[in-house]
């Protein structure tokens, strides 16, 4: 046996990581582990330059109950070409200089609507862990700071052979309520599934540096309880 850490996450929007270019930002049908530790990170009070070596040692599994509906929303971006307006004491003053000549880019943004994931921790410090997840120091958000969580997380600490046993003490919010997770992405090295390759590990979190992991995609069938 072993003890785990489950909780929940579900947000009216999220968006998990992938492509972070200029025009495209991405998002994965499932968070990440970047995502995850640096929630856990806010919720503990750390910042990007604080030491995050006791969550880098955790494990991880992350079960998808629902990957939400794609959502991609367009955003435009006005810049004024640098020749025209060097070091500006403002934006008005920049559009000043620039003399109304100025360069809009269509930025895209990928979002999910909807999601719902079960995540399970083990490791040491899961105790102090759990009290932030139910008190977070700063505000949790999935993903981006414009997706904010939609019901608590709901932290417990549970005894189990493996991820996916502990994440059947899950507890659902109650407009959730029945929905079954059919997979599991876990750093637990068991038998069958397939491995995918995720460059979701934090090497630098300040200079957004990320190394590849092996994730293992495993079939499962979790259906938890209900909050009260």
């Amino acid at each position: 046996m072993r003890e785990h850490l489950v909780f929940m996450l579900t947000s009216a929007l999220g968006s998990m990581g992938d492509l972070a270019g200029h025009e495209r930002r991405g998002s994965w049908s499932w968070p990440g582990r970047s995502a995850i530790l640096g929630l856990c990170g806010a919720a503990l009070g750390l910042r990007r330059e604080d030491d995050f070596s006791a969550l880098d040692a955790l494990g991880m599994a992350v079960a998808t109950f629902s990957s939400g509906t794609s959502l991609r929303d367009y955003h435009t971006i006005e810049t004024v070409p640098s020749a025209a307006a060097k070091h500006p004491q403002s934006r008005a003053d920049a559009l000043r200089r620039g003399k109304g000549r100025t360069s809009t880019t269509i930025t895209l943004r990928d979002y999910r609507m909807g999601p719902l994931y079960g995540v399970a921790l083990w490791g040491e410090g899961l105790e102090a862990l759990e009290d932030a997840l139910r008190r977070p120091a700063f505000t949790l958000y999935l993903g981006r700071k414009s997706c904010p969580l939609a019901a608590p997380l709901d932290p417990q600490r549970v005894d189990a052979p493996d991820a996916a046993s502990a994440l059947s003490a899950l507890r659902l919010p109650p407009w959730r309520a029945g929905e079954r997770a059919q997979s599991i992405a876990t750093e637990e090295d068991l038998p069958g599934g397939r491995v995918e390759t995720r460059h979701d590990r934090p090497t630098d979190r300040c200079a957004w540096h990320f190394a590849p992991r092996a994730v293992r995609i495993l079939a499962c069938d979790i259906a938890p309880g209900v909050a009260a």
